[in-house]
């Protein structure tokens, strides 16, 4: 592929948007490779999965205006579809995806670091739906994800004045998890990545689908996923496995305590 990377370190699987001369804008060939790239991860050898950009500069600065300055109506809902299409994907991939935040995230790039299920971001991270500003609306899911993650107001706030927030802000309003220094950021990536990674798969796998899943339908239908995730985990290897280690660690524990004698 063209403009994307991938490397498996250990359990850990790393995608990289590999279009620093454009700050790794999205066109509809990044899209598409981007597709193929978490399409052809090995799920049985990874376990969680690093998004992120090529360069010190930016993660994603958006969707390619160069290529959507010329879109009709029709082409526009249509490119509309492929991104969201590509993020819903990232968004339902069966194991976690962290963004890891390295500049720019600004229209497309927010919106695809919102489709993954953790952000952490480099202090010179800059994040904002500019849309309005050209014209258009967010079109990757930008009205949506935003007032999920940081409540209507905050997203409207954003959207309406296309105005850009840094790190801290981005931190304070819970739009990132974390921020680190620009040389930190991957590795911090990475070492939460492998965390995740050794934990049970399965589990893991349950809870973003049990998480996800509920936050679409109400607390009575939600409870009733957890209910069938929850169940499923039994009789798994790493169910028998995770509670056969808690408990022979727990009956070590106990045969090394010494009983208080009163003499």
């Amino acid at each position: 592929m063209e403009f994307i990377t991938y490397e498996q370190d250990g359990f850990v699987g790393v995608v990289t948007i590999n279009r620093p001369q454009a700050l790794n804008a999205l066109n509809s060939q990044v899209l598409e490779e981007l597709e193929s790239a978490f399409k052809a991860i090995n799920l049985d050898e990874t376990r969680a999965v690093v998004l992120t950009g090529a360069g010190e500069k930016s993660f994603v600065a958006g969707a390619d205006i160069g290529e959507m300055s010329t879109l009709t109506k029709a082409e526009g809902e249509a490119f509309g579809k492929k991104g969201n299409d590509v993020f819903r994907m990232i968004e339902t991939f069966p194991i976690p995806v962290i963004a890891a935040v390295n500049g720019f995230a600004l229209g497309g790039g927010c919106e695809i670091s919102m489709s993954c299920d953790i952000r952490i971001c480099s202090e010179n991270a800059v994040f904002g739906q500019p849309e309005v500003g050209l014209g258009i609306t967010p079109g990757f899911g930008g009205t949506q994800r935003l007032a999920r993650l940081v409540g209507p107001g905050m997203a409207k706030q954003m959207i309406y004045t296309a105005r850009n927030i840094k790190a801290d802000e981005a931190l304070r309003i819970g739009l990132v998890n974390a921020v680190y220094p620009q040389e930190e950021l991957l590795a911090a990536a990475k070492k939460m990545a492998a965390g995740i990674a050794a934990n049970a798969p399965i589990a893991v796998c349950a809870c973003k689908k049990a998480i996800n899943d509920g936050l679409e339908v109400n607390m009575d239908e939600a409870i009733v996923i957890e209910e069938k995730l929850f169940g499923s985990c039994f009789e798994t290897e790493d169910q028998k496995a995770g509670m056969g280690n808690f408990l022979e660690k727990d009956k070590e524990k106990k045969l090394k305590v010494v009983p208080f004698q009163n003499k």
